[in-house]
């Protein structure tokens, strides 16, 4: 049997309520394709940060470093910050330490839920935002030092290094969702290339790298109109390479697309390691009532056993992933879920117990 480490750091908050039924979820589909996951949990986040005075000490940062992957949940409290105000988040330090360029964020629709918007074609949305993760304006959070009374700073900064990466890696995606069946075998780089230089260059680099990929398209677009066209035709997208600071908000819209962040996964990828996590923050107003949307997390680790699978060459964690996904779809299909933020009344147990009855029939159907 194959055996992978996975390093759990549930965080804050609802992180610590969604993370162990996503943990047996991710760990009964692994189970059921033959592959073994061992978890080993790692504190960190605000709440540690307030017991402590360290938010992430240096030998957990190694422990995480060492796992095949990071499975990673809501981190972070409005009350628990920094003397300069930023708040707490061990994720940004991974990021930036692991070189995590790419920031995965699917826009996946799930059926029998109440959205706003829908591919009149398909009648679902499948698109993927790609976050440029550790470089533009998000990679300096603490300009303060050249600060003074009347100016504050933050400096937008990008390689041509992680740019070429980040593209490499969304010209690709765009090759494997074709294999698939999924998207349109189309990468547009999102910019603001008519006012920022940093832009201008990145674009220029973008469609550098477009060259080596003649069988994909390639296009382009201002963030302000992708931002438009998220909320009238979002259908017409596919893999979409931006800044940071873009991304974020993108995928904001993204995750309101598929009725809110407790839908909403993603993934943090660099050459070597990777972490899995929600989009949602903890959310500390709901903690201990029930209502926490473990969908987020679920999916994350839907990517995750994908990404063990790809990386490593191995079909049973590519298989486990799948599994996680249909019984995801296919407890939702049944249109007797409706999660709380979407005004239902569907909250932990009754989603996790659902996802898991349907994974159960899975094994049962192949």
């Amino acid at each position: 049997m194959t055996t992978f480490s996975v390093a759990v750091m549930p965080g804050d908050g609802i992180g610590k309520e969604v993370t162990p039924p996503a943990l047996e979820l991710v760990q009964e589909a692994a189970n059921q394709c033959g592959v073994e996951i061992s978890f080993t949990e790692i504190p960190a986040g605000a709440e540690f940060y307030a017991e402590t005075g360290d938010a992430f000490p240096e030998s957990h940062f190694q422990e995480a470093k060492a796992a095949d992957a990071i499975f990673l949940s809501a981190m972070g409290h409005p009350d628990i910050r920094y003397p300069d105000g930023t708040e707490i988040g061990p994720q940004h330090d991974l990021r930036k330490r692991l070189q995590l360029y790419a920031g995965m964020r699917p826009c996946k629709t799930l059926p029998g839920l109440p959205l706003p918007l829908k591919d009149p074609r398909s009648n679902e949305l499948d698109f993927v935002i790609v976050r440029e993760s550790i470089e533009g304006l998000f990679a300096f959070p603490r300009g303060h030092e050249l600060d003074d009374e009347e100016y504050a700073h933050n400096l937008m900064r990008i390689s041509r290094t992680i740019s070429d990466k980040l593209f490499n890696f969304s010209f690709k995606l765009a090759q494997q969702r074709q294999k698939k069946g999924k998207g349109k075998n189309l990468v547009t780089h999102i910019d603001k290339a008519n006012v920022l230089s940093s832009q201008h260059r990145a674009r220029q680099w973008f469609y550098g790298v477009a060259e080596q990929y003649p069988d994909v398209e390639a296009s382009h677009q201002y963030v302000d109109f992708a931002a438009l066209d998220l909320l009238r035709r979002p259908w017409v997208f596919d893999v979409m390479p931006t800044e940071n600071q873009y991304g974020d908000i993108l995928s904001d819209i993204a995750a309101g697309l598929m009725g809110g962040m407790g839908m909403a996964p993603s993934g943090e990828i660099g050459d070597t390691h990777a972490v899995f996590q929600p989009c949602h923050g903890s959310a500390p107003d709901i903690v201990g009532q029930g209502k926490a949307n473990p969908t987020a997390m679920i999916l994350s680790g839907k990517m995750m056993l994908e990404y063990l699978g790809e990386k490593h060459g191995c079909e049973g964690a590519l298989l486990a992933a799948e599994r996680l996904e249909a019984a995801v779809e296919a407890a939702y299909g049944t249109g007797n879920i409706v999660p709380f933020e979407l005004g239902g009344c569907a909250g932990l147990k009754q989603i996790s117990g659902a996802i898991a009855n349907k994974l159960s029939g899975v094994i049962e159907e192949t």
